[in-house]
């Protein structure tokens, strides 16, 4: 994806607030061998680019002053109540250094699985996303997931995903996370009907 960014002579709390009125949004680049740089975005164009999944988990192409980068976005800071972007980061990406960034995963098949046609499983999504280590040149805009071999008693586990050549995960705490788990649906149980009690003849 591509934007466009321009130079901020401004910064401050105070020319960030009269920034915004003018609807631009003040942000940073960062990160590589040059300096921080204050950079603003047209906000309109901004609001619906951050509305796009591939903003968040590729690398994009900043044009300013006519040349083009390559970035990735690292913050955005939203106003509490208003559809207003207060402040956005971008990183410097440098071709030949490892990246670390978190893909989204794109689940499919699960309809067709033997757990969910034939033993009527309940399937969930336990994470959403991954986070990868790969060089620029390899980050996927996504990672597919293929459900339709899940069967009853299984789960699908970081360790099971295929990844694109040159993409590792990262994986922190557990050593083989769930990723999808599967489970089997309670049996209903149906009592049998309690005959009433024979009453017993009275004293005469």
């Amino acid at each position: 994806m591509k934007f466009v960014a321009f130079e901020r002579a401004a910064q401050g709390t105070g020319a960030s607030r009269r920034l915004r009125i003018t609807g631009r949004t003040p942000g940073i680049v960062y990160g590589g061998t040059s300096e921080p740089l204050a950079i603003e975005l047209d906000h309109n164009a901004l609001w619906h680019a951050i509305k796009k999944e591939a903003f968040h988990a590729s690398i994009l192409d900043m044009e300013l002053n006519g040349v083009e980068s390559k970035v990735l976005l690292r913050n955005v800071q939203m106003h509490p109540f208003k559809q207003l972007i207060l402040h956005i980061d971008f990183q410097r990406v440098d071709a030949n250094t490892t990246l670390h960034m978190k893909v989204p995963l794109h689940f499919s098949g699960e309809e067709n699985s033997p757990a969910f046609k034939i033993d009527a499983c309940l399937i969930t999504h336990v994470v959403t996303d991954l986070e990868v280590a790969c060089l620029p040149a390899d980050l996927p805009e996504f990672i597919a997931v293929d459900l339709s071999d899940l069967k009853k008693g299984t789960s699908l586990h970081a360790k099971d995903l295929t990844l694109p050549n040159g993409v590792k995960a990262v994986i922190r705490g557990r050593e083989n996370p769930v990723i999808v788990s599967v489970v089997a649906p309670v049996a209903e149980v149906v009592e049998a009907p309690v005959a009433a009690p024979v009453k017993g003849k009275g004293k005469k």
